[in-house]
């Protein structure tokens, strides 16, 4: 008779991990979904992060070097929405050139669901009890990063094409996009995650 841990059907995570030898990550992501380091870490942005690990390791598996910048920018460009479909097939041919098969990757990346079925199921992780607020407020920090992230997929993009163009002088550009908020009150300047976690400001109105 097969025992109840045999006949457990492994989970995506599960299969993914030991794909990409990816064997510290199992911890690391209960660590951090946790927040035994400290701040708590959204499966969402746990799922963006395994899946760049993926990537990266797929790239190196080729022959690559990639930087991590690189990686996270083949990453938006395959998964982002707004990413252009010519960028797209531009990004994809030259990945195909250097032998990474990027329809296999791209089945292998999870989802925040995925995270959240291998954590509670496999590694029998839970949150506290109390953790209704807490979800709250990573929820919205993690829309607003989203939009942020969104918009510098973007900005970069239009400027690679209007580079193309001959539009701009030919340079490398960084685009940073972050997002303060100001107190009317006292003027203090925070992070969205700074006033979030902290609470809002702390001066005497």
């Amino acid at each position: 008779m097969t025992g109840e841990s045999d006949s457990r059907r492994r989970t995506k995570v599960e299969r993914v991990i030991d794909t990409y030898d990816l064997d510290e990550w199992g911890a690391r992501l209960e660590a951090e979904w946790l927040g035994d380091g400290g701040n708590r870490t959204s499966l969402r942005d746990l799922a963006t992060d395994f899946n760049i690990a993926v990537l990266q390791e797929a790239l190196r598996d080729a022959g690559g070097t990639p930087t991590p910048r690189d990686v996270e920018n083949t990453y938006e460009i395959l998964t982002d929405d707004d990413a252009t479909s010519s960028e797209r097939i531009r990004k994809r041919r030259s990945l195909e050139r250097t032998g990474v098969d990027i329809d296999a990757v791209r089945s292998d990346f999870v989802t925040h669901q995925a995270i959240h079925t291998y954590l509670t199921t496999v590694r029998e992780a839970e949150l506290p009890k109390n953790d209704d607020d807490e979800s709250r407020r990573e929820r919205k920090k993690e829309t607003i990063q989203r939009l942020a992230s969104r918009t510098q997929v973007v900005t970069d993009s239009t400027i690679e094409e209007l580079v193309r163009a001959g539009l701009l002088t030919e340079r490398k550009y960084d685009v940073l996009v972050s997002v303060t908020v100001v107190c009317e009150h006292c003027g203090t300047t925070y992070t969205v995650d700074e006033l979030i976690d902290s609470g809002g400001c702390e001066c005497s109105a």
